[in-house]
């Protein structure tokens, strides 16, 4: 599944099973290349399955593509970082 960035919503967002999403919310300045990345979400019956991993280094990976670095504000954010140190020189945590 492809990640989506939403701008206009300020979201990641993750098609999943029968319309459901998850999705990464984030505040921004938007003249600076900069993001916050303040909220995860997951659907509760999807919880338990890696949803939550592959969100987050999907939103990573569209970070790098489009050229942003951000900080971790979300706790769940802050853990795959630590988890993964590739990821320390675009999210700050």
């Amino acid at each position: 599944m492809e990640i989506i960035h939403d701008k206009v919503n300020k979201e990641f967002v993750l098609p999943l099973v029968k319309g459901q999403k998850a999705k990464i919310r984030y505040t921004s300045d938007d003249a600076s290349k900069m993001i916050r990345l303040v909220y995860s979400e997951v659907p509760e019956a999807l919880r338990g399955q890696s949803i939550g991993k592959e969100l987050v280094l999907k939103t990573f990976e569209k970070l790098t593509e489009e050229g942003y670095k951000a900080t971790a504000v979300c706790p769940y954010i802050k853990h795959v970082v630590k988890k993964d140190p590739k990821w320390s020189t675009i999210i700050n945590h």
